[in-house]
């Protein structure tokens, strides 16, 4: 992981289930706190909270407009999530594939 890029990890930002809503949030439009803030049953300052830690990560862009501080969703960090899922995929579709071999199997007996 760079170190220039955050002292948190993408597992670790994904971690939290209120950070996921917020990249998906994100992922539509660039939005405020104030804005942002008002999709969430927390305060406005733990909202802060999220979105510092998705910045150091590098899941989030930061702007400032004027007075406002805007956000918007950068997937770029996620590949290394992708990369990471992508290793295991051989382990599910192999154990996808003796169950449809058993099935497939099964069914050609009772035939």
């Amino acid at each position: 992981m760079p170190s220039s890029q955050a002292s948190h990890d993408v597992f670790q930002a994904i971690a939290d289930p209120t950070r996921r809503q917020l990249l998906k949030l994100l992922s539509e439009k660039e939005m405020s706190v104030t804005a942002i803030s008002g999709h969430f049953p927390i305060s406005r300052t733990a909202v802060s909270k999220h979105l510092r830690l998705l910045s150091e990560t590098g899941l989030v862009k930061v702007r400032k407009a004027g007075r406002e501080t805007r956000y918007i969703l950068n997937a770029t960090p996620l590949k290394e999530l992708q990369d990471w899922l992508q290793f295991f995929e051989l382990y599910w579709d192999n154990k996808l594939s003796a169950l449809q071999h058993l099935v497939e199997g099964d069914s050609d007996d009772y035939t």
